[in-house]
């Protein structure tokens, strides 16, 4: 018997997370059958995408959704031998019994000297967010300039250094100087601390006074009202989060942006990068092709202990992070 640790919703959230949301418990799992495996978890993602899924899509006394990083230390399924590595949809678990369905090994000659965690951000979920988020929904092309706000976060970051690759400026906004300086690091040719700016519009007009072709939208709220206004004629949006709206008890409202998109003749399209699934193998091969060429820089922002996951996912709510948030467990 392997005892597995667990975080449950004990309660919904209202407005911020709380403590007093979570609660962690211990449960016996029983040994694999044919075709399952046992797996132990290294790094598990925290993401904010987390909050209000977890409102769409859990009930109380669920555990809490999540991807993680796992090493294989029981099997019964000849595709995932003892000692191989997976990334799987397993929530907050410390260990998972299943039948290895929804597992996907980790990427065929994945360096021994690269951590195996980048495969929860730059390398992964969130690289791949950033990468179809360009180039599918944008179109982005050599010479355009992009905007791309919560630009030093595990999305953000990617987003911006992909747009440098193809030959784009970009303008990032993030919520530190510290983050801003990380931003400048990265290459981006222009960026700001959205909270000590006096003006937002005076910001982005400053940042680029011929406007935006593309806007890599991850915040929402009143930021992306002000940014719309920026957009040139026929610009694209690629809508990826609402961070800003996330912990709201009740909904924002307006400025609405119909007449704008209009007048401009912006398109503006949601997506999420399990549309492009069947991509997925081919893409991660191209992101770390980048990271090896460094080209790609992968920050993170490592948390140790499965007793802090609570902690971890609120603090990336806060922003506290500079790149993929990863607890190691």
């Amino acid at each position: 018997m392997v005892r597995a640790k667990t975080w449950i919703l004990a309660k919904h959230f209202d407005g911020f997370p709380k403590d007093s949301d979570f609660e962690l418990k211990v449960e016996e799992l029983p040994a694999p059958r044919d075709g399952e495996v046992l797996l132990e978890a290294l790094f598990l993602s925290v993401d904010p995408y987390m909050r209000p899924y977890s409102k769409l899509r859990m009930s109380e006394g669920d555990v809490m959704i999540g991807s993680q990083v796992a090493k294989v230390i029981q099997s019964k399924n000849p595709a995932f031998p003892v000692g191989s590595h997976v990334v799987g949809q397993c929530g907050w678990r410390s260990h998972t019994v299943c039948d290895g369905k929804d597992l996907v090994p980790i990427m065929p000659g994945w360096p021994q000297d690269v951590s195996l965690s980048l495969a929860l951000g730059a390398i992964g979920m969130p690289g791949l967010t950033a990468l179809y988020g360009i180039e599918e929904v944008l179109g982005l092309q050599k010479g355009e300039t992009l905007l791309v706000n919560a630009a030093a976060g595990a999305v953000g970051s990617v987003v911006g250094q992909l747009a440098k690759i193809k030959g784009c400026k970009v303008v990032g906004s993030a919520g530190s100087d510290t983050k801003v300086a990380f931003l400048k690091e990265l290459g981006f040719d222009e960026a700001f601390n959205y909270k000590t700016v006096g003006s937002l519009e005076e910001a982005l007009k400053k940042a680029s006074p011929d406007g935006y072709d593309c806007f890599f939208e991850n915040v929402g709220g009143p930021f992306s009202s002000v940014a719309i206004q920026q957009m040139k004629n026929f610009g694209r949006i690629a809508v990826c989060g609402s961070i800003s709206t996330y912990n709201d008890t009740t909904p924002q409202t307006g400025p609405f942006p119909q007449l704008t998109m209009i007048l401009k003749q912006l398109k503006m399209e949601g997506f999420m990068q399990s549309r492009w699934e069947h991509k997925h193998p081919e893409s991660l091969k191209r992101l770390m092709g980048w990271f090896k060429e460094g080209k790609l820089q992968c920050r993170e922002h490592i948390t140790r202990g499965f007793e802090k996951m609570p902690a971890a996912f609120m603090g990336i709510l806060q922003g506290e992070n500079i790149g993929k948030a990863v607890v190691a467990a």
